[in-house]
């Protein structure tokens, strides 16, 4: 069975509905997808038995949090979405993400740029607003040519969109998903650009908090890679999660489904469900 366990749509910074994600998972060959939008799950809502067809859907999203100063992604998988607890929780995380726009805005506006707020909040819609939108304006501005030139001038880490200190501590966000009985996956810990040390920290204390996997595999990426976090995953005694942490269809290399295998000598994480 093929499994994607990380996936974005337009409910929060993807370029695809729910609805064309599902339709875009079901022709890779997707047997169990996760829709993993950052701090929602109102993406979920949208999908019926009919769009789905045979395809599982599991519920889930990408919750971001603050690891002391380092802003660390969890994703919560088979989340129960009738939990008033953790609709309060994603309801305070809302929260944050527009007091962080606020900021980001004023940053932006100190390098010389207009207020990029009102066109930021205008574009996202229903989404979940993200350092992405602010991308695209600064785009649409004729700022930069590209979004990816956006983050590496001033989204980026370290960057002056860098506002991170908005979100609940990693144990927090732990327990929400737990709490709301759903598993929690330690997001493509390769790409927090942490020492080797720092990086063994983070996965001790997200274990001890009660996290139960680590995304072995994010998208398509080189064996080496792979071997690395596999070892990691299992010195932890930790599962194993797969995603291709899809965006949008131009990024080739994490597409929906196309992300590399999960080796077989880790314990994936739907053997507990």
């Amino acid at each position: 069975m093929l499994f994607d366990l990380h996936t974005h749509s337009t409910a929060s910074d993807g370029s695809l509905s729910p609805t064309e994600l599902v339709q875009r998972a079901r022709l890779a060959g997707v047997d169990v997808l996760a829709i993993t939008d950052h701090d929602t799950v109102a993406g979920i809502a949208e999908l019926d038995k009919e769009t789905l067809g045979s395809l599982t859907l599991l519920p889930g999203l990408e919750l971001s949090t603050q690891w002391g100063s380092i802003g660390v992604h969890i994703v919560g998988l088979n989340i129960q979405l009738d939990s008033s607890e953790f609709k309060d929780a994603l309801a305070g995380q809302q929260r944050a993400r527009y007091q962080r726009a606020g900021i980001i805005a004023e940053k932006l506006k100190k390098k010389g740029f207009p207020d990029l707020l009102p066109a930021v909040i205008k574009a996202a819609g229903r989404a979940t607003i993200g350092r992405p939108h602010f991308a695209q304006q600064l785009v649409a501005i004729d700022a930069v040519k590209t979004t990816d030139e956006a983050f590496r001038k001033y989204l980026g880490a370290g960057k002056p969109g860098d506002v991170k200190q908005l979100w609940s501590p990693l144990a927090e966000v732990i327990g929400w998903i737990r709490n709301a009985g759903g598993t929690a996956v330690l997001a493509h810990p390769d790409k927090y650009h942490l020492t080797r040390t720092k990086l063994l920290s983070l996965i001790s204390d997200f274990k001890d908090a009660g996290g139960e996997a680590i995304e072995v595999v994010s998208g398509q990426q080189t064996t080496h890679k792979t071997r690395d976090l596999v070892t990691l995953c299992t010195q932890a005694k930790l599962l194993a999660s797969c995603g291709s942490d899809f965006h949008q269809p131009e990024q080739r290399w994490a597409d929906v489904g196309k992300h590399s295998a999960l080796p077989d000598d880790c314990t994936p994480i739907w053997d507990i469900w």
